[in-house]
């Protein structure tokens, strides 16, 4: 209980006075994030879509050369990153989703077999090489800022992570069968996070919220307790993903996105 009054009272911190929601965003979608402002960016095969805080559709653009997206990084606010696996392609948007400068063309410069990329501090980038076994981290020119060197030789396993994101100066990387590992700025390893199976997942503050099993789950970083996350009002039929955004939660469904005040009482 203490655990979960200390989330709660972190979540209350940041919302102050906001009024309660409830917001639909219909329509079927891949896959979808949210940044610290409330956007939510929505992936819809080759579109991607903006909405505000409030659920208003603002702004769409199609990603047809990419290739199929398998990720959509809200790192910074108003400028998503995307990456294609399959085309070995990084880009970063800006506020209008237009492609901000060029697009990072992995294979071309070096980098054969990324598998993962998420962004960084100053404007930089994490990428996972699946050859290699390392993480990586480079700047906005592809130079190597720090590398971890083969992860399977220096924690024995052969690792198959999934996704990772940066929070903090601290980059977590989810590989569902052994956890999510965290490693520091310098690719240096930090400790491992004992959560299997995760779907999805995001740190916030002291806590790490995760998508396991069809529910919202969350990780005190203090106490190292896990607790379901309480949904004020769950839907009747299967939830795909779930967020949670200061005090919203966001809920992907089958034919709709639903975000939610929740509730603390």
């Amino acid at each position: 209980m203490k655990a979960l009054l200390s989330i709660t009272l972190f979540l209350l911190v940041l919302v102050g006075t906001a009024q309660p929601v409830r917001i639909t965003i219909p329509g079927s979608s891949d896959l979808f994030t949210t940044d610290e402002l409330g956007n939510v960016y929505v992936l819809r095969g080759d579109v991607l879509e903006l909405y505000d805080n409030q659920g208003k559709s603002w702004l769409r653009n199609s990603v047809k050369t990419f290739g199929r997206i398998g990720a959509v990084d809200a790192f910074y606010s108003l400028k998503p990153m995307l990456f294609s696996v399959e085309q070995g392609q990084v880009a970063v948007l800006d506020n209008t989703l237009s492609v901000q400068g060029s697009v990072l063309e992995l294979p071309r410069n070096g980098f054969a077999q990324v598998t993962l990329a998420c962004m960084s501090v100053q404007n930089s980038f994490w990428f996972f090489d699946a050859r290699d076994m390392a993480l990586m981290r480079v700047d906005a020119q592809l130079r190597e800022l720090a590398n971890t060197g083969r992860l399977d030789q220096l924690l024995g396993v052969e690792l198959k992570p999934i996704a990772m994101h940066e929070h903090d100066s601290r980059l977590y990387v989810n590989d569902p069968a052994e956890g999510i590992l965290v490693f520091d700025l310098y690719g240096t390893y930090v400790k491992t996070i004992p959560i299997k199976g995760a779907n999805t997942f995001e740190v916030r503050g002291q806590a790490l919220f995760f998508f396991a099993d069809g529910k919202l789950q969350v990780y005190d970083m203090r106490s190292f307790d896990v607790m379901d996350w309480n949904i004020p009002e769950p839907p009747s039929e299967p939830v795909l993903d779930a967020r949670v955004e200061r005090n919203r939660v966001y809920l992907r469904l089958a034919d709709r996105i639903l975000v939610q005040e929740m509730d603390h009482k």
